[in-house]
C-alpha cells in the first residue's frame, strides 16, 4: 500500500512539473496567437481559417509517438485553437456576439456552443441583432434559421435578403427537447395554458392538444419561461429547455413534448466579413418572371456537377406576386468551378449574391 502511495504521489509531481512547462509554453503560444491576429487584422482576414486548421490538427497528430492517446490529444488540440479563436476575437475586438431573446432562449443555448469567452448581448427582436452586427456594436449574430419540424424561420431569412452588407459565416444543428415547466409545487393536471415561443408551441402541438390546452404566444421559450417564474400561477406553464427550467427555478412537468423525436433547430452566424473557404456556400438570386426561369438555374446547377441541398422561396417586398430564392449548394466558393458558375447564374438569374460560405459540422 505504502508503495503504491509512493507511485501516486510521483505520479502526481510529474504532473504538476508538466503543468509548469505547459502555463509557460501557453502563454508562449498566445502570444503568437497574438501577432497572428495582427497580422490578420492589418490585411482584414477573417479570424478563422478552416483549412489551415485542420493541416494544424493533422500535423500535430502526426507527432503523437503513441496512437493510445490519439482521440485525447485531437480533442486538445481543436480545444486549444478554439481558445485561440477566441483569443484573437478579444484582441480585435470582437467579443461580443448578439442573439435575440434572453438567458436560457435556444438562441443563447446554441450561442453558448458555438462561442466560447465572449461576451452574449441579449436584443429584443431579430432585426436588431442585424442591426447590432451590421453596426460594429456585436462581431456575429446567431440567430434560428429553420426546425426540423416547424419549417423555416421566414423573417429572419427576409432579414438577410433585406441587408446586403451581412453574411452567413457559420452553420449550427441544435438538436431541440422542448419541455413543460411549471412553477415549484404544480402537477400537470394543474396546467391550463401553455406558454411559449410559436415555433415551440407548434412543435409541441401534439402535446398539447392531447391535454387540451389554451396556448399564449411569446417572443421566445426564455422569456416565457421566465414569465411563469415571476407570476406563480401552477396553472400556467412554459414550453422550454431543461437548462431553462434551471435557471428559473421552475419544475419539470413533463419531459420531451415534441412531436418529432429528432427535433433540430438550424442556427446561422451571420457577420460582416464572408468566410474565403468552405464546404457550403449558399446564394440568394432572383430571376424574370418567366416561364422555365427557375427550372433553368436548377438544370445549370446540377449540370455543372453542384448537388443543392435545398431550395426556398419568399415574396419580394413591395413587389406582389414575385419572388426571391434562396439555395444551399455543395462545395467550396473558392474553387475555380464554383467561381464558374456563379459567372454562368449571372448570365441567366436578373440578380445573384452570395449569402454565405461556411463549414456544415455536426453538432457541437
Amino acid at each position: 500500500m505504502e508503495q503504491q502511495e509512493n507511485e501516486l504521489e510521483q505520479a502526481r509531481r510529474e504532473i504538476d512539473a508538466v503543468d509548469a512547462e505547459m502555463a509557460a509554453l501557453f502563454c508562449r503560444r498566445m502570444d503568437a496567437v497574438r501577432r497572428v491576429a495582427a497580422y490578420k487584422q492589418a490585411r482584414g482576414l477573417p479570424v478563422l481559417d478552416a483549412s489551415r486548421e485542420e493541416a494544424v490538427v493533422a500535423k500535430n497528430c502526426a507527432r503523437l509517438p503513441d496512437e493510445a492517446y490519439a482521440e485525447y490529444y485531437e480533442d486538445f488540440i481543436r480545444h486549444t485553437m478554439g481558445l485561440s479563436r477566441a483569443f484573437q476575437r478579444a484582441v480585435l475586438g470582437m467579443g461580443t456576439v448578439a442573439y435575440q431573446g434572453v438567458e436560457g432562449a435556444f438562441s443563447h443555448i446554441a450561442l453558448t456552443r458555438l462561442f466560447r469567452h465572449v461576451r452574449a448581448q441579449a436584443y429584443p427582436t431579430w432585426a436588431e441583432v442585424f442591426d447590432a452586427v451590421a453596426g460594429g456594436d456585436a462581431a456575429y449574430g446567431v440567430l434560428p434559421f429553420e426546425n426540423s419540424h416547424a419549417g423555416d424561420v421566414s423573417e429572419v431569412l427576409d432579414l438577410c435578403y433585406a441587408h446586403r452588407d451581412i453574411c452567413v459565416c457559420d452553420v449550427y444543428d441544435l438538436p431541440v427537447s422542448q419541455n413543460l415547466l411549471g412553477v415549484p409545487g404544480a402537477h400537470l393536471s394543474d396546467v391550463k395554458k401553455a406558454v411559449s415561443h410559436p415555433q415551440a408551441l407548434q412543435q409541441s402541438a401534439k402535446f398539447i392538444r392531447s391535454l387540451g390546452l389554451e396556448t399564449q404566444a411569446f417572443q421566445n421559450t426564455a422569456a416565457a419561461a421566465k414569465s411563469v417564474a415571476e407570476a406563480g400561477d401552477k396553472s400556467v406553464a412554459a414550453i422550454a429547455s431543461l437548462e431553462t427550467a434551471a435557471l428559473y427555478g421552475l419544475s419539470v412537468l413533463a419531459e420531451n413534448i415534441n412531436t418529432s423525436e429528432t427535433n433540430t433547430t438550424r442556427f446561422i452566424v451571420i457577420g460582416r466579413r464572408m468566410n474565403a473557404a468552405g464546404n457550403r456556400f449558399s446564394l440568394l438570386f432572383t430571376v424574370d418572371h418567366r416561364a422555365g426561369r427557375l427550372a433553368r438555374v436548377m438544370q445549370l446547377i446540377g449540370a455543372m456537377g453542384f448537388n443543392l441541398e435545398c431550395i426556398k422561396s419568399r415574396p419580394m417586398p413591395n413587389v406582389p406576386w414575385e419572388y426571391y430564392f434562396y439555395v444551399e449548394v455543395v462545395g467550396d466558393l473558392s474553387a475555380e468551378k464554383s467561381k464558374e458558375l456563379l459567372d454562368t447564374l449571372s448570365g441567366v438569374c436578373r440578380t445573384v449574391r452570395v449569402l454565405g460560405v461556411y463549414d456544415r459540422q455536426a453538432a457541437r
